[in-house]
């Protein structure tokens, strides 16, 4: 009986632990879920073991990432729900052969593919033009995309707007961290900080942050988009993300295109 009963407990402590990260009560997530206040309150202090179609739908509403439903699931004493598949491996071998066909098409514009941890898993070939004369032991695998940015011995010098660039990337960092609840993430956010930069002292100029950056004898300047799976039913497919970079101006599509 004590074994369940800590089972219990742990799925009802992560689920209010989820709760607080998206700063809802108890009788929000309620509503949304279609439950009773007084029965998620019993979930959520123990005294009510909750189903795994309950845990399923208190995730969905909380929009838990996969890999954290799986642990929900587990704390509750049920089986994953979802498999995580193997990058190398040939389950998710045409999803990655697409999502590399999308990298390409993206030239000469650099794109890169990311997991959960800003591990870059693969980049397109033009990439090397933000990362030439980055010290050897940033590029050498698992490059993390983040630190290869903001290091001193990364691109950070070549960025000439390295302060409004820094701040960007903290501030979505941290709220990455937050939504996730990923230790990993938030300890990669607290070595950034403590990397020298400065600090942004005015909101830039214009409708996205750009990244001003220096490239032999010119600078280009570009802004960034986020491309997501929009409906993956495995961890790792959930966790996989293109960061792309488009021209902000138009000298930098000149630029690009030339080369």
């Amino acid at each position: 009986m004590s074994d369940t009963i800590g089972v219990m407990s742990d799925v009802g402590v992560l689920l209010r632990q989820w709760r607080g990260n998206r700063r809802l009560s108890q009788l929000e997530l309620a509503g949304q879920a279609g439950v009773s206040t007084r029965h998620l309150s019993f979930v959520e202090t123990g005294r009510s073991r909750p189903t795994r179609e309950m845990i399923l739908r208190l995730a969905e509403e909380l929009a838990v990432p996969l890999r954290a439903r799986n642990a929900l699931l587990l704390a509750g004493g049920f089986a994953p729900a979802y498999p995580e598949g193997d990058l190398g491996g040939p389950d998710l071998a045409a999803v990655l052969a697409s999502l590399r066909d999308v990298l390409a098409g993206h030239e000469p514009y650099p794109a890169v593919l990311i997991d959960r941890h800003w591990t870059m898993v693969d980049g397109n070939a033009a990439v090397p033009l933000l990362t030439a004369g980055a010290a050897p032991e940033l590029l050498e695998p698992p490059v993390n995309v983040l630190r290869l940015s903001l290091h001193p011995d990364g691109m950070a010098p070549r960025i000439r707007n390295l302060p409004e660039w820094r701040a960007h990337v903290l501030h979505r960092l941290d709220r990455q961290a937050l939504a996730t609840g990923d230790p990993v993430l938030r300890a990669l956010h607290d070595e950034l900080l403590a990397l020298p930069g400065g600090e942004a002292t005015a909101r830039p100029d214009g409708m996205v942050v750009p990244l001003r950056f220096a490239a032999a004898d010119r600078e280009l300047s570009f802004f960034s988009v986020t491309s997501v799976l929009g409906t993956p039913l495995d961890v790792t497919l959930d966790e996989l993300a293109i960061e792309s970079f488009l021209p902000a101006d138009a000298a930098t599509a000149t630029c690009l295109r030339a080369r």
